[in-house]
């Protein structure tokens, strides 16, 4: 159930509210539309309700705000504008990397694709999915959490009523299991069809909250419409027989041959223009929205006879629990339970086709014992808290986790719940990788044969391929664009967030970012020594056999720049929120802060990773400290050099600007 409060808008300078005190509720086990024209405040309600927006008022989720519930996203499915995901990753392993965020099973995504008809197209990618299939894609995401709660905004606007047709099917059949649907539109057709009941809006402000009955009584008005070579003629004659039957017909010319025909049938119309010789050239029923209630009524959107209110297509009849058939596992198909009507719903205004008294059959999660559950939902107090009662789409999932609370409020966990698993997805599904190492590759050895040939570079040099020209090594220019690339597609590609805003600190997520990217770093690494390694063989008079004395603190220093260089590159995209951001902060290390100490120690050049040793190790490693402990006088050189020196301090800088990104947030 979702309870919305006193929803207002932030006030701006000479503009009415978006939003002004609208309340509305939408009840478990049906679907309700936010309807009204574009401007009318509906996309602003659905951004309030979920935090996405500035404003007043509170909604509630199953009785709990959404600040405190501690899985936001297994609570509530959102689709809001376009799919955000990397148009080359495939339909499941996007929804894999959903999935690993909300903690549910793999499985899922297969379990989602098929319900909602995509699953032969698992591996297409998602820059090449029309219109039609990118909207069933973004209801397979928000299906994907395994929610209480759909939050829809127009998913079928721009859609065909022949596109439309899955969407609505598998949004009926996830009501039927008891979940909550809130769908936003501007179609007052689509509302008819697919509601259980429609919150009107004009303005900002709730005009009407009706029964899906009331609202197609009332709003939905029933007209002929009429094409005829002789429509002024069919005019009169129409309008002279409702004066002599006595009967509220109005005819409207609508210009050139057509007419509007309200208060008569296809049948009363077409035998009057039989009797008095009319040809008709077109006769049918319409439907279409009569505006906000009292603002007059002039016929809005049309619609052909053949767009009846909402009826399931064949494979929804199949899948409902009326129909005797079985609901999909994804949408939490099982045993069927018999669930009795509310008493505060009138019967026809919730399903027009069932008989008044007859219990509709709803599925029951596995392991639910209860001998019946009301159609709206679990909203008792113990459903309320998250922990009893069924839960839509939960087959097979287990129990749902339980919230860990502090007082009496809930501990929210921020980021990925299985943060290293959704960042070996994000990383592994794309071959962007493999593509910047094999450059980086053909790089070095390309580096190292001319470095070889020239003859002049000495030999750490020559096996890392760095030029004395470069500021940093092809190496590590691949592995700080890696790096980059990690933290940078969070904002580029949002998939952790509900909407196209910031992605916060998380500090569970960057540390797996940091630990798998410094892995990929410390592998690119080797394996560019070892490419350098074979490409000086096919130099002439060049052996790859020369090992320099202090091998040790050389190949330390080599994969410590490449490791560190990588982390610049995370933690630099993921503070100024770009990946071009975060390749800079490595190339800024050789460039500006490896001088700069190197002013400070009285002037010492800046040395490679893998070169000697300069006078700073000296301050660092204390001559007794030295004879006691060898591996602190190797450490001491290490650090010593400038550009390592630089680097660590850089790695410093970021991580505090990222801690106190994070405090602040947590200050708000």
């Amino acid at each position: 159930m979702i309870q919305a409060f006193g929803l207002t808008s932030a006030p701006r300078r000479g503009l009415p509210l978006a939003l002004d005190d609208v309340s509305f509720e939408a009840s478990g086990g049906r679907v309700t539309t936010l309807l009204g024209t574009p401007g009318s405040g509906k996309t602003t309600a659905l951004r309030l309700m979920l935090g996405l927006q500035r404003g007043r008022g509170v909604t509630y989720f199953r009785g709990r705000p959404l600040h405190r519930i501690a899985y936001p996203a297994r609570e509530v499915g959102v689709l809001l504008g376009d799919v955000r995901g990397n148009p080359g990753r495939t339909l499941r392993d996007h929804l894999a990397m959903v999935c690993a965020a909300a903690g549910v099973q793999v499985g899922r995504a297969d379990e989602v694709l098929e319900t909602v008809g995509l699953s032969e197209m698992r591996g297409e990618r998602l820059g090449t999915l029309s219109p039609g299939m990118e909207r069933r894609f973004g209801l397979a995401v928000a299906l994907s959490t395994d929610p209480h709660t759909l939050v829809l905004d127009d998913p079928t606007g721009r859609l065909a009523g022949v596109d439309s047709r899955p969407m609505l099917d598998t949004v009926r059949a996830y009501a039927s299991q008891g979940g909550t649907v809130l769908w936003a539109t501007t179609d007052a057709e689509v509302a008819a069809r697919i509601a259980d009941r429609v919150v009107t809006l004009d303005k900002g402000r709730v005009v009407a909250d009706q029964g899906v009955g009331e609202f197609a009584r009332t709003r939905l008005r029933p007209r002929v419409v009429v094409r005829s070579p002789q429509a002024a003629r069919l005019a009169a004659v129409l309008a002279r027989q409702a004066r002599a039957e006595r009967r509220p017909v109005e005819v409207v010319p609508d210009g050139g041959n057509r007419l509007t025909v309200f208060g008569g049938s296809c049948a009363e119309i077409g035998e009057a223009a039989f009797r008095s010789g009319i040809p008709v050239h077109r006769l049918a029923d319409e439907t279409g929205d009569m505006g906000a209630p009292g603002d007059g009524g002039a016929p809005g959107l049309d619609h052909a006879a053949g767009d009846r209110p909402y009826e399931a297509s064949p494979v929804a009849s199949a899948m409902s629990p009326v129909a005797g058939g079985t609901v999909p596992a994804a949408l939490g198909g099982g045993r069927m339970r018999r669930v009795e009507d509310t008493p505060d719903e009138p019967t026809s205004d919730r399903d027009p086709g069932r008989p008044p008294g007859e219990a509709a059959l709803l599925p029951a999660p596995p392991g639910d014992t209860s001998p019946h559950r009301g159609a709206s939902g679990p909203t008792s107090a113990s459903s309320a808290s998250g922990r009893t009662g069924a839960r839509p789409g939960r087959a097979g999932l287990g129990p749902a986790p339980r919230v860990r609370t502090h007082g009496s409020r809930a501990r929210t966990v921020p980021g990925p719940q299985r943060p290293f698993r959704y960042e070996l997805r994000r990383a592994t599904h794309l071959a962007t990788a493999v593509r910047v190492g094999a450059v980086v590759v053909c790089a070095s050895m390309v580096s190292a044969a001319v470095l070889a040939h020239v003859g002049h570079a000495p030999p750490a040099r020559v096996l890392a391929a760095w030029p004395g020209a470069f500021p940093l090594p092809p190496a590590a220019l691949g592995a700080a664009l890696l790096g980059a690339l990690a933290s940078g597609e969070e904002f580029r590609y949002p998939v952790l967030t509900l909407d196209r805003c910031a992605v916060p600190q998380r500090f569970g997520l960057l540390a797996a970012k940091l630990l798998l990217v410094g892995a990929m770093a410390a592998v690119l690494a080797a394996v560019v020594v070892l490419a350098d390694v074979a490409a000086l063989l096919l130099v002439p008079g060049r052996s790859a056999s020369e090992v320099p004395a202090d091998w040790a603190a050389q190949v330390g220093g080599w994969v410590g720049l490449i490791v560190g260089c990588s982390w610049l590159g995370v933690l630099g995209a993921g503070l100024f929120r770009s990946t071009a951001a975060g390749l800079a902060a490595a190339v800024a290390v050789p460039v500006v802060v490896a001088p700069l100490l190197g002013r400070l120690r009285d002037g010492v050049p800046v040395t490679a990773a893998a070169g000697p040793p300069v006078r700073a190790g000296e301050a660092v490693s204390p001559g007794w400290l030295s004879e006691g402990w060898p591996s602190w006088a190797a450490f001491s050189r290490l650090v010593g050099q400038p550009l390592d020196s630089a680097v660590v301090l850089s790695l410093l800088v970021l991580l505090g600007g990222c801690l106190l990104i994070w405090l602040r947030g947590r200050a708000r």
